[in-house]
Order: C-alpha cells, then structure tokens, then sequence
C-alpha cells in the first residue's frame, strides 16, 4: 500500500532518480574493480579487432561487434566510476601529502577511460591500464601495504598490481 502511494506521489511531483556510492565511511576500497574493467576494455578491443579482420562480415558478426563496442564502452565507464569513487571518498589530505600527483592522475585515468570509448586502438586499452596500475600502486602504498606485479590469469594475460597480503 505505501508504494503504490509512493508511485503517485512520484508520478504527481516526479521525484528525480539518483544512484550513489552509499557515502557511508565504510572504508572499504579496492581498485581492483578498476583494474579488471581496463583489462576488460583491452579484452574487448582483442575481440573487436579479430572480429575487423574478418572478411565478409555476416549479420552475426555484425550483431557480436555491437555487442563488444558497448561492453568496451561500459567496461571504460566503470573504470572512470571506481576511480572516481576511491579518490573522492578514500583520498584525503595526508595522502595527498603523499601523492601529491594524484589528482592529475587521475584525470589522466579519466581522459585514457575516454579515449578507449573513442577507439579501438589497443594502445589506449593498454595505456588505461598502465594508469590504473599506477593508482592501484598509490593506493596500496598509502595504506601501508606492499605490491607487487603479476601477469592476470585470463586473456590478455597483462600485469597487474596487486596487494601484497599476509
């Protein structure tokens, strides 16, 4: 009974939609979501590419490559989210103190996420990534925890920082 109140109060005063991380200091961060979607972006453009180098192209073809560019494009925007997410909520002055350069790299993190939506070269797949892996180290290091590189165990098979944990 209250939603469908709700509903009508809504539809009267049409309420705007929102979404956001909860903003609940929680402190639980990991750029790890970060670092699978580039590896994912650098997947997809894998995939695209092949996919260019077939020829003919049948409408199956065709309907797998819309499929990968809006992947590709959803992965790029979850990198720019969970970024966004860690240097705005997580990032405060004494790490800053600490990465003084964080805030133009994480705009340079931005602009790689859009460029990967702009082109399916995979050097702006692979250049996001390096990006991320750099956050991802800067992250660790500020909450005192060492890294180290590893090549992932999945396609593309690239390295990744990861957290050194006990």
């Amino acid at each position: 009974m209250i939603h469908s109140a709700l509903r009508h109060i809504d539809k009267m005063l049409g309420f705007n939609t929102v979404s956001a991380h909860c903003d609940i200091p929680c402190k639980i961060y990991d750029p790890s979501g970060a670092q699978v979607a580039a590896l994912s972006v650098i997947r997809f453009l894998d995939l695209i590419n092949e996919l260019a180098d077939k020829s003919p192209q049948n409408l199956t073809d065709q309907a797998q490559l819309l499929r990968l560019v809006r992947e590709k494009e959803i992965h790029a925007k979850k990198v720019k989210d969970e970024i966004t997410v860690i240097w705005g909520d997580y990032f405060k002055q004494p790490q800053f103190e600490q990465y003084p350069d964080i805030h133009q790299l994480v705009h340079s993190i931005m602009l790689a996420a859009s460029a990967c939506k702009q082109h399916v070269t995979k050097e702006v797949g692979h250049n996001l990534l390096d990006l991320v892996n750099q956050f991802s180290e800067a992250f660790w290091t500020t909450k005192g925890v060492e890294t180290y590189t590893a090549n992932c165990p999945y396609p593309p098979s690239l390295e990744v920082v990861y957290p050194k944990l006990a």
